[in-house]
């Protein structure tokens, strides 16, 4: 069976991406050298909060790194009936919805390229903005 991600509901792309991302964050930081189990914990919510999740979003639409299907599919994310956890903002927690649907569409595609591209420059920015 062939899966089409565009057939996809957005909450359930974003269900996908969530842990593809936090996946990837968990072997960026130990291939980084960090061992400590509450040590890594502690640094894989810095990238995998709403917060950064939204920042890494802003960033990719302000420097127009978006090509306009992914701009719509981060919409989509975006635009999906979901409740905000009371620790942040609902316009935070929708973008960041928005960032997950994103990496769980191009996972889901089988974009490894435009996938592995996305969540490089999205570590890149997060470990960036904590210096």
């Amino acid at each position: 069976m062939t899966l089409d991600p565009k057939q996809v509901k957005s909450l359930t792309l974003a269900y996908m991406g969530d842990a593809v991302y936090e996946l990837h964050v968990r072997k960026f930081l130990i291939q980084s050298g960090e061992i400590k189990p509450n040590s890594l914990h502690q640094k894989a919510v810095t990238f995998v909060s709403a917060k950064a999740q939204a920042y890494c979003v802003r960033h990719l639409q302000e420097h127009a790194l978006l090509t306009a299907e992914e701009e719509r599919i981060v919409r989509r994310g975006r635009n999906a009936k979901a409740s905000a956890p009371k620790n942040t903002s609902v316009q935070t927690y929708r973008l960041s919805t928005g960032f997950e649907a994103l990496i769980g569409y191009h996972y889901l595609a089988n974009n490894k390229q435009r996938l592995d591209e996305l969540l490089a420059l999205s570590i890149q920015l997060i470990a960036g903005s904590e210096a």
